[in-house]
């Protein structure tokens, strides 16, 4: 494996982010109907740009969020790539982690996704979080993290 390539995300982000934004989307499209029916404007002033925004936001975002994530385990330590517009690339050595958590919302498990979260010393990014992962494989980067970080404690 290429020492800069890093492993996507679990393809079900991309229908979960899809259901956050329809969920998100929808109630701005609800009061641009309101506004429709109840406005003396011309029709499609409100509706038209918002279901447009909406259709963006639902169909696009979701996959250039996918795209723009991604992770790669080493034997000692984490990172975490994301970022659309502001990039962001952590790297957390297993020596830093003070615990560790697996986080599994409703959507989440619906769709068989987790997030592991790295909690490290300090104040300023202190918790690393790496959503859009199987809930299998969050629990196994979780034992195979917390492994490690026993035998260096010993």
């Amino acid at each position: 494996m290429d020492e800069n390539s890093l492993t996507p995300l679990h393809p079900n982000y991309v229908k979960l982010v899809r259901l956050v934004a329809v969920l998100l989307a929808l109630p701005a499209i609800v009061v641009a109907l309101i506004l429709e029916v109840r406005g003396g404007l011309p029709r499609g002033v409100f509706l038209v740009p918002v279901t447009l925004l909406g259709l963006w936001l639902i169909v696009r975002t979701p996959l250039r969020r996918y795209r723009a994530r991604g992770y790669r385990m080493d034997p000692d330590r984490l990172r975490v790539v994301r970022g659309m517009i502001f990039n962001s690339d952590t790297v957390v050595p297993f020596a830093r982690v003070q615990h560790l958590d697996v986080h599994q919302g409703p959507l989440e498990r619906a769709y068989g996704l987790g997030t592991l979260v790295l909690h490290t010393a300090g104040n300023h990014n202190a918790s690393v979080s790496l959503p859009g992962i199987s809930h299998h494989d969050a629990l196994a980067m979780r034992e195979e993290i917390r492994a490690h970080v026993k035998r260096e404690t010993m």
